[in-house]
This record gives C-alpha cells, structure tokens and sequence, in this order.
C-alpha cells in the first residue's frame, strides 16, 4: 500500500476501500501492546470487522475474522491474542461487565469491540477509540483516538 492511498483530511483518515480499511488496521496494531482496549464505534456495514481483520493479520492471526454477534466473544491466538466481541446484542453494562472484561484486559492480549457505543460506561479509560463513517460506497472516514504512533 502507497503511503498516499491513504490521505489524512485533518479530521480522520479517508480509506477507499475495504483493502485501505484493512491495511489502517494493521498500521494501527503496531501500536497495540498486551492489555489494549480498541472500541470501534459506527453503523452496520461501516468496517469494523474489516478493520478488525487488518488488525488480527497484524497481530499474526492467519484466521478470518468475522463478526462474533452469536458467539459474543471470539477469541484468536496471534503474537498477541485477539478478543473480539460484539457487544450489539448484549443488553447493557452489567451484561458486559458479566463477561469478565477486567480479566480479559490483563491477559495477553487486545479486547477489541464492536458497538461500543452499547457498553461506553464500562470502558477502560485509557480506551482507544476509533470511529467509523461512511463517506460514500467503498470509501470511509475513519477517527481514531487515543492512540499513539508506533516508534
């Protein structure tokens, strides 16, 4: 990927398609160290799962991610292990909190979950929040926050 397929506008970064989404998130997990918390916020069909992806291929997981909505949790083995969950069909904070997100943070991993938005009291704050929006058919507007560069 070119440095230039991927041009900041001041406000986020735009990503023209699903391989640039990807590709930001492995630029974003070489950030990440073990107890990372990445919440990613954005509608159905925005890219967060294909930036999950990016991010899991990265961390050395060679499986395809995908949504975890039936299972809640999904767990992949990497160079760091990836917990993804998918906090739409939890019912709230408690319900959350019940699948022992503390202990997950501690282990040797990244928690990353989708629809944060459900779950937002019970967030770590040192929490890295990235937010995802559709800017046309292919192409996104991608915030990501409190997250520093990799070195």
């Amino acid at each position: 990927m070119g440095e230039n397929s991927l041009i900041s506008n001041g406000s986020g970064i735009i990503c023209a398609s699903p391989q640039e989404t990807a590709a930001l998130g492995e630029r974003i997990a070489a950030s990440l160290v073990p107890g990372s918390v990445v919440a990613l916020y954005g509608s159905l069909g925005s890219g967060k799962t294909c930036l999950a992806g990016g991010i899991a291929r990265a961390l050395g997981i060679g499986e395809i991610i995908t949504s975890p909505t039936y299972t809640i949790i999904s767990v992949y083995p990497g160079s760091l292990n990836l917990y993804h969950i998918d906090a739409y069909r939890l019912t709230g904070e408690e319900e959350f909190e019940q699948l022992g997100i503390d202990e997950l943070v501690s282990e040797n991993g990244v928690v990353l979950i989708e629809w944060a938005e459900k779950v937002e009291k019970s967030l770590p704050a040192d929490t890295i929040k990235i937010f995802i929006e559709i800017a046309g058919t292919e192409k996104r507007l991608i915030r990501v926050c409190g997250l520093e560069p990799a070195p």
